[in-house]
């Protein structure tokens, strides 16, 4: 079996607006981008907004990660409790958002989610932290 990795890599600050309406439209600074922020609010006592780095996909998905090296105390409500690092904490909020926007929004757009969904999640299963992000979105 051969495997390959997805690479990831920071999207620029100069080209964050560009790259997230080629991908989302409208919908990333509207619906996505502060369902986002709600979501991470929701999973830890810790957050408390600030910057997040934008990471493009090899494999063509996105997410967001605070930017920083402090942990996150997670609490998800499937019972899962536990600390990992910004950018396991930003791929679980950025899981937990495509997945309940792919419910609820209009169908392009929740097709678009739901892709974006099972492509983080294809890189996220070569992460680190792949057991405590799947301990929390289960």
């Amino acid at each position: 079996m051969t495997t390959t990795t997805i690479t990831r890599t920071p999207v620029p600050a100069h080209e964050r607006s560009d790259y997230t309406d080629r991908l989302f439209g409208v919908h990333f600074p509207m619906q996505l981008e502060p369902y986002i922020f709600s979501v991470a609010s929701e999973l830890s006592p810790d957050y408390r907004g600030g910057y997040w780095e934008f990471v493009e996909l090899g494999n063509g998905g996105f997410y967001m990660a605070p930017d920083g090296d402090e942990p996150f105390a997670v609490s998800c409500p499937n019972g899962y409790e536990g600390e990992r690092s910004a950018d396991a904490f930003g791929i679980t909020v950025c899981l937990y958002a495509y997945s309940r926007l792919s419910f609820v929004a209009e169908s392009r757009i929740a097709e678009v989610y739901a892709r974006h969904y099972h492509l983080l999640r294809e890189f996220m299963m070569a992460h680190a932290e792949v057991g405590a992000i799947l301990a929390a979105i289960d």
